[in-house]
């Protein structure tokens, strides 16, 4: 294929670097060993922030990049991305500040027994420069406050004096934002008249100018192609997957691996009211406690990590140095493992340094050309969520460039399929719910469900399931809403789940749906259900028996097979 890029990998850099070379009209093969955003992406802190720490070791052009994609996508992205206010308990007034400044300027830390926590003067400096970068007037400022001031979340004032509070962003289903990333991508290529494919649970074997598809679990050959140039997007994976490409080279990544825990404590989404908290640990790490869906998500640990990626797992002593977390700020919480309804860790994909601390290396990213091939080989080093989209921005530049082609758009002014046309406000947001449940009879949890899956998408994808597409007399101003508890719609909803079984089907055929699993983990978003039935995995693996994808032999091992995954990697629970 002349001017096509091979991407290896499908999580969220390798998605939005796929959307920016079919903006310009490049033939794009994407090519994953499992599922779309099945790595880091799913394993995230699931924030669209700055990078407030980073200000501290002088990574002022990544915050100000951070800070700029953040703005960015809270307009693009409003139906995945939005404003969250967190607050940053404080012990001292001018704790860390010395050991702040020793790393401003590149000096080593001086050796300590204690940690060093940030006083009230650091977070006030780090907190002013990041407001400056930001220049966001649609965010409300920093504040600070004496502890014991009403309007913010109840923290401890006996161990924290002092509370600051800012603003930053929260994507809570990233990996839906990566699927509308490849939405754009198909939509622009089927615009175009390019090229645009994905092959999911596939590998790819490459002897320097051909690149020949097979699937995973059969070796069937799928197709054989000749790119353009090739691009290693796989995240943790970069050198694991350089060594199956049979290119020789330094190592590249030193991964560290970050565990997180979901909980629904009654108590402690109460105190949070949506809010989130940015505290610290006993040992100075970072740790964030955060609103999430019908809980409350906690984490990060940052812990250098060396095996496979796909093997990382929340160990018993991570978990209980982030309940210590959070007991530190909540003392009269009494919150426990028991609390604990699952946890998960990803793997982050940072450059191999000799840094003496995790949190010392850096959180940029690059493109790493490979010399020697005789094609383009790149791999791509770093990155993160929030700069997604400014990092596929430079890298399309730099395969342009390389392949001597014009780079003639960008997607800085473009917003994510389900983001156009979006409600202003939460009164809109509602109105909206209410006249589209009306409009294809269903209740409005339902219609909530689908649309905080794929935004205002799920007008015309609810419209044309429920059969009310040639209804020409029914608009969404004109229909009656249907009251919740009211049993006028009449299509099935999946057992213990406001989604309705027709929607499911849909994402079958639109949305590169193989497995059971990527049902449950990034595509229904099941895996954050409180009380997951195994009814619904029945009901969703008879659909894919449906679209022969599962054999009614393979059924119940199906099932089986997801539910001892959840229980082992997530410890998850499915109800029986």
């Amino acid at each position: 294929m002349p001017n096509s890029v091979l991407i290896l990998g499908a999580g969220i850099n390798g998605a939005a670097l796929a959307r920016e070379l079919a903006l310009n009209g490049v033939d794009v093969v994407i090519v994953e060993r499992r599922d779309i955003a099945c790595g880091a992406t799913a394993y995230s802190s699931r924030l669209i922030h700055g990078g407030l720490r980073y200000l501290e070791y002088g990574e002022f052009a990544l915050v100000r990049e951070s800070l700029g994609e953040r703005t960015r996508l809270l307009t693009l992205a409003p139906h995945f991305v939005h404003p969250l206010r967190l607050f940053i308990p404080v012990h001292h007034r001018f704790g860390g500040l010395m050991a702040a400044a020793r790393r401003f300027f590149g000096l080593k830390d001086r050796p300590s027994k204690k940690p060093l926590h940030r006083g009230l003067w650091t977070v006030r400096l780090g907190l002013w420069l990041y407001d400056h970068y930001a220049r966001d007037p649609t965010l409300p400022k920093r504040k600070s406050h004496c502890t014991t001031e009403s309007g913010i979340v109840p923290i401890d004032p006996a161990k924290y004096p002092w509370t600051c509070e800012f603003s930053d962003a929260q994507v809570v289903f990233p990996e839906r934002f990566t699927l509308a990333l490849l939405e754009d991508a198909r939509q622009l290529a089927a615009k175009q008249g390019s090229r645009f494919s994905i092959h999911t649970y596939s590998e790819a074997a490459w002897d320097g100018r051909t690149a020949t598809i097979r699937q995973s679990a059969t070796h069937e050959a799928l197709e054989t192609i000749e790119p353009s140039a090739v691009v290693n997007a796989t995240g943790a994976w970069v050198d694991r997957t350089l060594q199956s490409l049979g290119m020789i080279q330094n190592r590249l990544l030193g991964g560290t691996k970050g565990s997180h825990f979901i909980t629904g404590h009654a108590r402690l989404q109460a105190l949070l009211d949506g809010r989130a908290v940015y505290t610290e640990a006993t040992d100075g790490r970072p740790v964030f406690i955060l609103p999430f869906v019908k809980g409350t998500l906690v984490g990060t640990t940052d812990v250098p990590f060396d095996g496979d990626p796909e093997t990382a797992v929340a160990t018993p002593q991570e978990l209980d140095y982030l309940i210590a977390a959070v007991n530190e700020v909540f003392p009269n919480l009494g919150l426990t493992t028991a609390d604990i309804e699952l946890h998960y860790a990803g793997v982050r994909p940072l450059p191999f340094t000799d840094a003496k601390t995790t949190a010392a290396i850096t959180r940029r990213h690059w493109m790493e050309e490979h010399r020697g091939s005789p094609v383009p080989c790149f791999s791509i080093i770093g990155g993160k969520l929030t700069t997604c989209r400014s990092l596929a921005e430079e890298a399309a530049n730099t395969i342009l460039e390389r392949l001597h082609l014009p780079h003639t758009a960008n997607s800085r002014q473009r917003p994510l399929p389900g983001g156009e046309n979006y409600p202003a406000d939460e009164e809109a947001l509602h109105w909206s719910w209410q006249q589209l449940a009306a409009r294809c009879q269903l209740p409005v949890e339902s219609v909530e469900a689908v649309w905080k899956l794929c935004g205002t998408r799920a007008i015309a994808i609810l419209t044309q399931l429920c059969g009310r597409s040639s209804n020409a007399g029914v608009s969404l101003r004109e229909a009656q809403p249907v009251a919740e508890g009211e049993s006028r719609h009449s299509h099935p909803l999946l057992a213990g789940t406001s989604l309705p079984i027709v929607y499911s089907r849909w994402l079958i055929d639109h949305e590169w749906v193989t497995t059971l699993g990527d049902f449950v983990e990034r595509r229904l978003m099941l895996l954050y259900q409180p009380s997951l039935r195994r009814e619904c995995l029945e009901q969703l693996a008879d659909l894919l028996i449906e679209a022969g994808k599962l054999s009614v032999t393979e059924k119940q091992s199906a099932i089986n097979a997801v539910v001892r995954r959840l229980q082992t990697h997530f410890g998850k629970r499915v109800v029986a």
